[in-house]
């Protein structure tokens, strides 16, 4: 599949949560860190995502968002 975006990362899924509407996918990628994402519920399930499954998470540079725990 060609993508235009160029931010990408590999890496494992390590978790998956659904929620009624939004699922949030947690992605283990090189360095030891994670990328969490928020995708809709139905994008979680036409995937199929689980546990051990090899992505790329595709970051599109205006829609990053900042959190501070």
């Amino acid at each position: 599949m060609a993508l235009s975006a160029r931010n990408r990362l590999q890496g494992t899924v390590k978790t998956v949560l659904l929620g009624d509407v939004m699922a949030e996918v947690a992605i283990d990628i090189l360095g030891g860190h994670t990328v969490v994402a928020v995708i809709t519920r139905g994008s979680a399930e036409e995937l199929k995502l689980k546990s051990g499954d090899e992505v790329a998470a595709v970051i599109k540079a205006t829609e990053v968002m900042v959190m501070k725990e």
